[in-house]
Formats: structure tokens, sequence, C-alpha cells
């Protein structure tokens, strides 16, 4: 059995940690000013709340699920405690980001580069996460959630291969949502909404036909932002134009506020469309 270290145990991952309960091993997680959510969604999952200090001496692996915008901030903490094992930055942030991380890390912990593909595993759904990283590392990982719902995919032992996976899926996924509700928006004030919905109909898994999908992406656009800013930068250093990225970032921007808001459709696009 492995001590594993959540930080934290969010929508995402509280029930990939209470996979590893699943698979017989210890989940700790700090309930130091979380929320009361928070706290009721880990005692749901099965996890056992620690100080982040006991987490930290107890933990063979910590794995790092978070906003992309808090995952340097929370190791540079974790290094002033210090920390001995595995650590697994399984955040939507860039491959330079993850560098960064490496240098933060203590000498002691050894990185394993990973993301995350796919709803929470709940209800039936089996994300994959994909690592990359020192053999013996991501063996460990993969071992965690043997014969659960979590999917392990190991792409190579190059930090950054998890990372560069996760954004340039990421850049194409949001940015089109992002899109189909700037389209939806612009048809409405024009009065056609229903002409272009019925032009998205007739294509097969257009974002166009799921309008009522727009309420989720202003309640996760205080998440989604930072990480297709994480993205454009990864455009920028190869060379290829990011505004897009940053501009999607921008429009998210006007819904900071909509997180954890039930909005119908027409309330997430008149935030969108205030001054």
């Amino acid at each position: 059995m492995a001590t594993v270290g959540l930080l934290h145990p969010g929508s995402m991952g509280a029930p990939v940690g209470a996979c590893a309960v699943q698979a017989g091993h210890r989940v700790l997680w700090t309930p130091e000013g979380r929320s009361p959510a928070t706290r009721a969604r880990a005692e749901r999952y099965g996890l056992e709340a620690a100080t982040l200090e006991q987490l930290l001496a107890d933990a063979d692996v910590l794995l790092s699920l978070c906003p992309p915008a808090a995952a340097l901030g929370l190791v540079e903490q974790i290094a002033s405690i210090g920390f001995t094992g595995t650590f697994v930055e399984a955040n939507a942030v860039s491959p330079a980001t993850v560098q960064r991380i490496s240098t933060v890390l203590p000498n002691s912990a050894v990185l394993v580069d990973a993301a995350v593909v796919g709803s929470p595993p709940v209800g039936g759904k089996t994300p994959t996460l994909y690592l990359a990283g020192e053999v013996v590392a991501t063996g460990l990982v993969e071992a965690l959630f043997a014969g659960t719902d979590v999917h392990i995919r190991v792409l190579g032992t190059d930090a950054g291969q998890a990372s560069a996976l996760k954004l340039s899926y990421t850049a194409y996924q949001k940015a089109s949502r992002v899109l189909a509700a700037l389209a939806t928006g612009l048809a409405a004030e024009h009065g056609v909404g229903q002409e272009l919905a019925a032009i998205a109909a007739r294509r097969t898994g257009s974002y166009l036909a799921e309008t009522e999908y727009i309420p989720k992406i202003a309640a996760r656009a205080w998440r989604w932002g930072p990480e297709l800013e994480e993205a454009a930068d990864m455009f920028a250093d190869a060379g290829l134009p990011p505004d897009i990225l940053h501009a999607a970032a921008a429009t998210l921007a006007r819904w900071d506020t909509s997180k954890d808001v039930q909005l119908t459709v027409a309330e997430a696009l008149a935030r969108l469309s205030r001054p």
C-alpha cells in the first residue's frame, strides 16, 4: 500500500483520489483553508485529513491537481517544507512551466509530468492520466490506479510530453467552446439565433449545437482562462500566433464571477456581453 498526498481534492482531484483509495491506497489531503464543500467532498470520497507537514512527511506520491495559476506557488510551498518522493504535476500547464516547477522542487523529489484528459471518474466515466518521466516513477503512479476507472498511458521519459499533449487538446477543445458561445451571442443579438442553431444541428458533433453547455463554460471560466494563457505561451514558443488564445482567455475573464453560479444560457450570454 502506498500513501498519496492529494493537492487538492476538487471536482477532478477528489474522485481521482477515490480511485486510489479503491485500489487499496491511503490518500491524504489538507483541509486548512479549504471550503465546506471541499471538506464534504473529501469525506464523501474517503480521503484522510492531515496537516500539510504530516502529508509531506507520510506521502510516497504527491498528486497536484489544482488551477494552473496556483501550480507553481504550491510547489514553492512544498519546497519550503521539504518532500522526498514522487511529485506528479498533473495540472494544465505548459512544458515551460513544468520545467520551472522542476527547478523549484527539492532535489529529493522525483518529477512526473502528467495530464488528465476526460471527465472525472464518476458515473462510469473513465479519464486517462497521461504520464511522462522516469520509468520507475511512472510505474509507481500506474500501480496506484491499477484496476480503477483512471486509465494510465505512459508517453515516454521526457518531462513536458504530457503537458504538451494536454495543452494541444485544451487549445482546441476549450477555445472552440468559447468561439461557439461568441457565435451564439452574436446571432442572438441580430435575431438569427434559431437559424444558426438549425445550421449547426446539421453538423454532427458541432459545439454550436450544444448551447446548453454555455453556462458550464461560464462556471469554469476562472480555471479555463489560465489554461488558455498557458497554451498561448506554448504556441508563442513554437512560433505560432497565440492571439486567439489570449483573446479567448480575455473573453473568459468576463465570466470570472460566475464560479458556482447556476446560470441559464441567456444569463451567461448577458454576462459575456457586458461592457
